[in-house]
């Protein structure tokens, strides 16, 4: 029994040939894939045709333009695969942490789809191959080409049904691979690569011992000759398989040629697609990548010069598997060595691509790839499957031509990405900014992405736009569909760093009224009680709308949560995350803040002196009035309002207390008739300008302006409108300007006045009455009149002469403005020694029977100004 175990292991030895605890160096994990997913294709049936177009001049440029482009992006990829652990998603991954979920989706799902287009790249090459090497195989007959419009001699060319018929073949046998042995083909893949390389050798020993008319008709053997007569570019017209033609729709030129050869220099990302199975990230993935492009892009260049002087123009243009041609000793090794290369890298993709997307589904970003999620130890089954059949759909186009532009420009755009990320971390520099890969500098990240955008519209503008406007859209989407994704990405690091040296370029001195915004502080904690999980009066984040300019600006949600810091510190965390949900839900830009203080006058305080850094401070405190004060007999909320707008005062800050905010319209709810705004108190132009913010909005855009001006008896009416028109148009604010002479006690008889003398004397007897109150309890007490805490002094005749003032002001608004979409009045201050309650009474008799009022105060300095 012993031996049949120890049998049995030595058979799972053999097929588990790397356990799972073993790691790959640099040799195997990094530099064989990405040498083996760069060198493949394109080098074997495009290249030398490439030389023949373009000669040998442009390929040298091709060459470096396309090489110095992944090089650079090989750097920032360094950086960045050396800047912490690395998890599954390759470029996707580095991407989405560096950029932001969004921007990572996007482009990780560009390059999903890239993988998934060269794969059946890499298919439709190994096809091509097998059927030059057994034209027999094909079902359809081939056709001869003419070359250059006549028929010199017959070319044999491949009939594209047969490329679709075996390509999808192939398609379906190597997703059942993938099904069957994943593991397996990632610990053999490095085998492929064998025959590749002794391919290569072969063609290199070929070149060397070539002769003229050696192997084959225009084979010159190593001559300067054909070195000078292919130095200059022919571009020409061919058809669509690439033959010389006159008569031919395709035009080729050197932009052309560089979406043809771009993917040939492409596959640096496979060593990073591995990090998890790799020793040593932080040195296997500079090391290995940056070696594999030097080595690729060197034999690419060699190979310009050696291809270019072994062969004639019109060989090179005709023959399209040169490679084996002149291949030494034995071509078939050629054959062979392609059809390898390219399987392959087609396993390689259609291995990669589905864990890519799996890496995507699995940041739980986009709900609807859901289905694709997998757990860790788990194959994406359905995701392979997904990726099969965009394979299948580009091998029924059939012409490799047409898939290689579409494939350089996924794979561009997800450079572009990676140095971008790498130019925007390396440009904020943030302190967990820390590569272990010094060779990087942003200048060079920057030429790298600029490099990739400048190769995108030199191969087509088309298809440039089309890939942008594709990721754009998937961005677009992310953006509205997509789940939030903390992940600390570099854009937060640079709105962070904006936000500093903005807040220092504004300095400490006041800003300028052209340059005034108003930021509100928007007082959440109601007079009453609200909703169960409803943090603000609902119609606040509403209100805090109107105070914005096409959504420009910030608000500030402030509640206070009575009770001991030390107590109360996480329900407070837990109250400020509800409320800016809740700001998000009703779509308010602005910040929430939750402070902890023993009671709402100190937390207040606190607030209103603290809030905010420099000359982002809020400037005005939005408060809702406590229309239930009388209602509920709540006795404390009249010292609380009145505390708030004298605190507001002293700290200098603006004061906007809404009456009937209940009634507030939102966003949808539009409102006819007019504004009306009762300018009794230079305010620095804040009841004005809040005017204008109103009509910007679409509820108040149908209302038009009326401007009330409170004139003496014996003033000038005229001179008076006259002059507020002036000012008015040079403000550049449309209004309609009415004078009103308010006259002593004086109200037009009808029930109005009735109603508004019972107002007045049921006040009047309230006033009366707590006064009375205070003076026994004084004399009970044998100290001074008390009230709200401290001593006051109040002189009844004056207090008479405030309720005469309110009544006065209300009825004139009852008479001009009862029908208007909303009222601004000035806000009149608490009067310095009268008890909070008398304050209440003149505010309730200011604003009784109006729908909608906004009592407004300005502090000390303009907010708009004549000059531009």
């Amino acid at each position: 029994m012993s031996k049949k175990v120890e049998i049995l292991t030595s058979i799972e030895k053999f097929i588990n040939v790397q356990p799972s605890g073993v790691k790959m160096g640099t040799m195997m994990g990094v530099f064989v894939p990405c040498l083996q997913s760069i060198l493949g294709i394109i080098y074997y049936i495009r290249f030398s045709w490439i030389i023949g177009m373009g000669g040998i001049a442009d390929s040298l440029l091709l060459v470096s333009l396309c090489g110095l482009c992944t090089f650079l992006t090989g750097l920032s990829l360094s950086a960045i695969a050396t800047n912490g652990a690395m998890k599954g998603g390759g470029p996707y991954y580095l991407i989405g942490r560096a950029l932001g979920p969004e921007v990572g989706v996007s482009i990780g799902l560009c390059f999903f789809l890239g993988n998934a287009v060269a794969a059946a790249l890499y298919v439709l090459g190994a096809v091509e191959t097998f059927l030059k090497a057994l034209p027999s195989a094909g079902f359809f007959t081939e056709t001869s080409t003419k070359v250059n419009g006549s028929l010199s001699k017959p070319i044999q060319t491949i009939s594209t049904h047969d490329l679709q018929i075996y390509g999808l073949v192939v398609t379906v046998i190597l997703c059942i691979i993938v099904f069957g042995g994943v593991k397996m083909i990632n610990r053999v893949a490095p085998v492929f690569l064998i025959p590749v390389l002794l391919s290569v050798l072969c063609i290199f020993i070929g070149i060397f011992m070539a002769k003229k008319d050696d192997p084959d008709t225009g084979i010159t053997g190593l001559s300067a000759d054909s070195f000078k007569d292919n130095w200059d570019s022919m571009y020409q017209n061919t058809n669509s398989d690439g033959i010389p033609d006159r008569d031919g729709k395709v035009y080729w030129n050197f932009n052309a040629l560089v979406g043809l050869f771009f993917p040939a220099v492409t596959g640096i990302m496979a060593g990073s697609n591995r990090s998890a199975s790799l020793k040593d990230t932080q040195r296997s993935i500079p090391i290995g990548t940056l070696s594999a492009t030097l080595v690729t892009t060197l034999l690419y260049l060699v190979s310009v010069f050696l291809f270019g002087a072994v062969a004639n123009r019109e060989k090179l243009l005709t023959d399209r598997l040169l490679t084996a041609t002149i291949a030494w000793p034995f071509p078939v090794l050629i054959r062979v060595g392609i059809i390898l290369s390219t399987l392959g890298a087609a396993l390689q993709s259609l291995t990669g691509a589905p864990r890519l997307l799996a890496a995507i589904a699995n940041d739980d970003i986009l709900p609807v790839l859901n289905c694709f999620r997998v757990a860790d130890t788990s194959e994406p089954h359905i995701a392979t499957l997904f990726t099969t059949v965009i394979c299948m759909g580009c091998v029924v186009i059939g012409n490799l031509d047409l898939i290689t532009p579409t494939v350089t420009m996924f794979f561009l755009l997800c450079y572009s990405g990676v140095n971008l990320s790498c130019f925007l971390l390396d440009l904020l520099d943030a302190p967990s900014w820390r590569p272990r890969w010094k060779f990087h500098h942003w200048l060079l990240s920057l030429l790298g992405a600029l490099l990739c955008v400048v190769i995108m519209f030199l191969i087509s503008w088309l298809f440039t736009v089309v890939s942008l406007a594709l990721a754009s859209l998937i961005y677009y989407y992310v953006s509205i569909k997509g789940k939030a994704g903390d992940w600390g990405d570099g854009f937060k690091s640079a709105y962070f760093q904006l936000a500093l040296r903005s807040l220092r370029s504004l300095g400490a001195k006041q800003v300028h009224p052209k340059n005034w915004y108003p930021i509100p502080l928007i007082f959440c904690r109601p007079w009453g009680k609200l909703p169960e999980n409803v943090p603000c009066h609902p119609k606040l984040a509403d209100f805090a709308n109107c105070m914005k300019k096409k959504g420009r600006g910030m608000s500030i949600f402030v509640n206070i949560l009575d009770g001991d810091y030390h107590e109360c510190a996480e329900d407070a965390k837990e109250a400020c995350k509800q409320l800016d949900t809740y700001i998000n839900y009703k779509n308010c830009e602005g910040v929430a803040e939750i402070v902890v203080a023993t009671n709402m006058t100190e937390g207040f305080r606190g607030i209103v002196q603290t809030m905010g850094l420099g000359n982002l401070k809020p400037n005005i405190v939005v408060v809702r009035y406590p229309e239930i004060w009388r209602r509920e007999n709540l006795k404390e909320i009249p010292t609380r309002f009145v505390g708030i707008i004298n605190d507001c005062i002293v700290a200098n800050k603006a004061v906007v207390i809404v009456k009937g905010l209940d009634e507030w319209p939102n966003e949808y709810q539009r409102q006819y008739g007019s504004i009306d705004l009762y300018w009794i108190v230079r305010d620095g132009g804040l009841m004005l300008l809040l005017s204008q913010l109103l009509l910007t909005k679409e509820s108040f855009e149908s209302c038009k302006i009326q401007v009330f001006c409170i004139a003496e008896e014996d003033s000038d009416a005229e001179c008076l409108k006259a002059d507020v028109k002036k000012f008015l148009y040079d403000l550049r604010l449309q209004a309609e300007v009415i004078v009103i002479t308010i006259k002593s006690w004086d109200v037009e008889g009808g029930s109005q006045q009735d109603d508004s003398i019972e107002a007045f004397n049921d006040a009047r007897k309230r006033v009366a009455s707590y006064l009375a109150e205070l003076k026994e309890a004084a004399k009970r007490e044998g100290t001074p009149l008390m009230a709200d805490g401290k001593a006051v002094v109040v002189d009844e005749q004056q207090v008479e002469k405030f309720l005469y003032t309110t009544l006065k002001l209300n009825t004139t608004i009852l008479r001009y403005s009862r029908m208007a979409a909303v009222v601004l009045v000035s806000l009149p201050p608490p009067p310095i020694n009268h008890p909070a309650y008398c304050y209440m009474e003149y505010m309730d008799l200011l604003v009784g029977n109006v729908q909608r009022l906004l009592m407004v105060r300005g502090y000390r300095r303009d907010v708009v100004t004549l000059f531009t």
